[in-house]
């Protein structure tokens, strides 16, 4: 079995106690950086706005009802503009592939903030998850990974597997041929020969 990622693929393979694991590394760039540090100053100048609109309300003399609510919404805004600052500057940790003998753990890792703002959400909860992205941790077992397919679209490919009633996209920063020749390499470790025969 070939476990030669494509040539100036970006992806590594690592043997660890006798099982290789397949490191995807996460699509950054300087872009987050900017943004980290444009938020600094921001909340620099949002602290000054706190503690002005905060210190009128507790003087009680000019507290108006449209006072609380901007600090409300100011206040919310101060909080996502921390955790996407968080975010702009935690390092990435790359997805995982662990193949082991029966089953493949998963791990989708830690991306950075992604920062294109033309992108088109379907519905409100794509860019909720989008905005607090979770980490998915599984054991994918024979039985789940008969789920897995490689899927054309208008886009592109992409690699996904169903977990429960979810469906979780495997290398969504890697190129297509990066995700093809891994496709290739699932179907052939798990006898899998569904994984390249399904288009949608």
């Amino acid at each position: 079995m070939d476990l030669n990622p494509p040539e100036g693929s970006k992806i590594w393979i690592a043997s660890e106690g006798g099982d290789p694991t397949i490191f995807v590394p996460q699509a950054s760039g300087f872009g987050r950086y900017f943004v980290g540090f444009f938020l600094l100053f921001w909340l620099g100048m949002w602290t000054i706005g706190f503690r002005s609109a905060f210190a009128e309300i507790m003087s009680g003399r000019t507290a108006n009802g449209f006072l609380v609510l901007w600090l409300g919404a100011w206040t919310l805004g101060g909080i996502v503009a921390a955790y996407t600052l968080y975010r702009a500057f935690r390092p990435s940790v790359p997805e995982t592939l662990a193949l082991k003998r029966n089953s493949v753990a998963y791990d989708s890792g830690v991306a950075p903030p992604k920062l294109n703002a033309s992108r088109s959400y379907r519905t409100p909860k794509d860019s909720w998850n989008e905005m607090f992205p979770k980490r998915i941790r599984v054991d994918l077992d024979r039985s789940q990974l008969q789920s897995l397919r490689l899927r054309e679209t208008d886009s592109g490919n992409r690699l996904t597997v169903d977990v429960g009633a979810e469906r979780v996209e495997i290398a969504p920063t890697a190129s297509e041929v990066e995700r093809e020749w891994l496709a290739r390499l699932l179907a052939r470790r798990y006898s899998l020969p569904q994984v390249l025969g399904e288009a949608s």
